[in-house]
């Protein structure tokens, strides 16, 4: 069942002032988070951000930090940033785009930690490409990495953790801080708990969790 758009989207975009809007051009924009965040010096991206209750979080908990929240779906990073008014929020930027032109919006060494939280999982195997944790999203993702910066990517599918495991060390990272239950690990608290993570844990599914580090 096809979701229902949301009432008065291009109006509510519009009023948005901490929404990067990329028009999927073949020409996408160009974007320097020392420019965006001018008074920071340390910056991360979520990719897929959804409703925003992860980088709220994380902007509360780390306001030395500036954020970019990457969300394709306009009606979602819509609601995300209505919640997440500018005003109280100054290290937050929503980014409108597809997450295979980040390469080409950021430059290399751009981001201290890469947060990937609860992505599609593609189940079937004709669509493993679409998986942000392929391979080649990987390596699309490392260059924008700085120096000693990670990936970090927690899901609750079973599945697709084990499948991006190895998927992590073909694109060239070593992972570390690998646990298949959170909750119950040392690393439980060491990021915020996503929307989806709270009400997967509630209904007992245990969520997976691992950093990625550029290993060359």
């Amino acid at each position: 069942m096809r979701a229902r758009k949301l009432k008065h989207r291009d109006e509510r975009l519009l009023a948005c002032d901490n929404i990067i809007t990329d028009e999927f051009s073949s020409d996408p924009p160009s974007l320097v988070p020392a420019e965006l965040f001018p008074d920071y010096s340390k910056f991360r991206l979520e990719i897929g951000c959804g409703k925003g209750g992860f980088v709220r979080g994380e902007a509360i908990s780390h306001p030395d930090t500036a954020y970019i929240a990457v969300e394709l779906i306009t009606d979602v990073i819509v609601q995300a940033a209505e919640r997440t008014p500018k005003e109280e929020y100054k290290n937050v930027v929503f980014l409108n785009t597809n997450a295979s032109r980040l390469d080409r919006i950021f430059p290399a060494g751009s981001f201290e930690r890469i947060h990937i939280n609860f992505c599609d999982p593609w189940p079937k195997k004709r669509n493993a490409k679409r998986r942000l944790t392929c391979r080649t999203f990987l390596s699309l993702f490392r260059p924008l990495l700085s120096d000693g910066g990670c990936i970090a990517f927690k899901t609750d599918n079973a599945d697709l953790f084990e499948y991006s495991l190895p998927e992590f060390e073909a694109a060239g990272y070593r992972t570390e801080k690998v646990t298949r239950d959170l909750h119950s690990s040392e690393y439980y608290g060491c990021d915020t708990e996503t929307e989806y993570e709270k009400a997967f844990s509630e209904k007992g599914t245990p969520i997976c969790r691992l950093e990625a580090y550029p290993s060359r």
